[in-house]
C-alpha cells in the first residue's frame, strides 16, 4: 500500500499532520471506503493496522480500502473532548482529504482510549459525518466512577460523557462497534457508556476481550470485529466467551 503525507493548515488546533495510504492499483479518482484513524502512526505502528488491512484486502474479506492515519499532535489536548478538534477533523482534514482523494460513502471512523473518546464526540458533535465508529477501551470518564481526577481534561472529559448521557433519542445513525479488555481501568466506563447507547436507540455493539489496555490487545480485536465493520454490518457473532451487548 502506498503512502502519501498531507499537512491540513488553519485548523482550529494549528496543522494537522497525516499520512493516506492508499491500496496498490488504485489511483486517486477510484472512489474507495475510507477509514481514519486517531493515533494512526502507533496504530500502525504497534498494532500492525495496515498490514492487517491488507491481508484482509487481498484475501477478498474487505474491499479495497483508503486509511488516513493522524497523526496525534498534542495529543491529550486534542483528543480529550476537545470541540476544536472535532471540528478541525470533520471541517478542515475530512474535506482536505476529500478533496484530493475520491470517496465511496461516508467514512469510518476509529480509535483507542482517548483516540475513541474523540471519535465518539466527533460523530456527535457532527451527526451525520461518519458510516460508523470503531471504538477501542474510549477513556469515557465519570466522577464516582474514575479514578483519574489528576487528569488535566478530567472536567472537559467528564462534562461530555455526561452530556450523552442525558441524551434520551438517537442522536447518530452511524454504526458503533465499542471494544474493550478485562484487564484495564476503562472496562466500567466502557460497559456503561454501551448501555447509555443501547438506552437511546444508537445502533452499538460492545465486545469485552482479554487483556489489558495496550496496543497488542487492541490489534487482537480488528478480526473479526473492525473487518466486519469494514464489510458493513457491525455485529459479527462473539466468539465463545466473550460480551456481546
Amino acid at each position: 500500500m502506498a503512502r502519501n503525507r498531507l499537512t491540513v493548515t488553519g485548523t482550529p488546533v494549528g496543522d494537522v499532520e497525516l499520512a493516506v495510504v492508499t491500496p496498490v492499483g488504485t489511483r486517486r479518482r477510484d472512489p474507495l471506503p475510507l477509514l481514519v484513524a486517531h493515533d494512526g502512526p502507533e496504530y500502525s505502528r504497534r498494532a500492525h493496522l495496515v498490514s492487517t488491512l491488507r491481508a484482509a484486502m487481498e484475501s477478498r474479506r474487505i474491499p479495497p480500502t483508503r486509511v488516513v492515519l493522524l497523526e496525534p499532535g498534542a495529543r491529550n489536548e486534542r483528543y480529550a473532548a476537545n470541540p476544536d478538534w472535532a471540528d478541525a477533523l470533520t471541517q478542515h482534514v475530512l474535506p482536505t482529504v476529500d478533496a484530493a482523494y475520491a470517496s465511496a460513502g461516508r467514512p469510518t471512523l476509529m480509535g483507542a482510549s482517548l483516540g475513541a473518546l474523540a471519535s465518539l464526540q466527533a460523530e456527535w458533535r457532527h451527526p451525520g459525518t461518519f458510516e460508523a465508529l470503531f471504538l477501542q477501551s474510549g477513556s469515557f470518564f465519570r466522577k464516582r466512577v474514575d479514578d483519574e481526577e489528576d487528569f488535566e481534561f478530567w472536567d472537559r472529559v467528564t462534562a461530555f460523557v455526561s452530556s450523552v448521557r442525558r441524551v434520551r433519542k438517537r442522536r447518530t445513525g452511524a454504526r458503533i462497534v465499542m471494544t474493550c479488555n478485562t484487564d484495564e481501568g476503562n472496562l466500567t466506563n466502557n460497559r456503561q457508556m454501551a448501555q447509555v447507547l443501547a438506552a437511546s436507540c444508537h445502533d452499538v455493539a460492545f465486545h469485552e476481550l482479554p487483556g489489558r489496555h495496550d496496543w497488542s490487545d487492541w490489534a487482537a480485536a480488528f478480526d473479526p470485529f473492525l473487518l466486519t465493520l469494514l464489510q458493513g454490518s457491525g455485529h459479527p457473532n462473539p466468539r465463545p466467551g466473550e460480551a456481546h451487548g
